[in-house]
């Protein structure tokens, strides 16, 4: 069974899982990161030279394989809206790294290098959430708020909580 970290971007999926999984001794995998040193090339760039579908197509088959081999894993912030992905979490531990949306601005920052969220960053982030909350929150075995708390406190609590069962 897999530690799995999902929310939105800006979350801080990324650096807790990493953390997290060095409390804990366990091996860590950010579902992005893997699909860059697969495909060669950033995420943003296989957005804007294949398409979404693809990517999304890419992000599936790498989370299904890396959820069986990994102790914690991070996904994309919209990878919960893929049935299949979401049938797949099934069994894991699912950690919702919630964040509000001006926490989320501040730390994605207003030029960013993120596909989905070009333009009107607080804006995307508002649809993103409004669309993706309650799947979150449907998934989550778990809920930790990150808002004005650092990527090591939130680690911190969760490898002590995992300690103490």
């Amino acid at each position: 069974m897999s530690i799995v970290l999902i929310g939105a971007p800006g979350a801080g999926k990324s650096s807790v899982g990493k953390r997290l999984a060095r409390k804990l001794g366990r091996s860590y995998v950010d579902v992005d990161q893997r699909i860059e040193e697969v495909v060669g090339k950033p995420v943003a760039e296989i957005f804007a030279d294949d398409g979404e579908a693809r990517f999304r197509q890419l992000e599936q088959e790498a989370t299904l394989e890396l959820l069986e081999s990994h102790d914690v894993v991070s996904l994309g912030g919209g990878a919960v809206m893929n049935p299949v992905i979401r049938e797949a979490l099934a069994g894991h531990e699912v950690i919702w790294l919630r964040v509000s949306i001006g926490q989320a601005t501040r730390r994605v920052g207003m030029n960013t290098v993120r596909p989905l969220l070009l333009g009107n960053v607080r804006g995307r982030l508002i649809e993103l959430l409004r669309e993706r909350t309650p799947v979150y929150e449907a998934l989550a075995t778990q809920i930790i708020d990150t808002d004005g708390r650092g990527s090591a406190e939130v680690a911190d609590q969760l490898a002590a909580e995992r300690s103490a069962s």
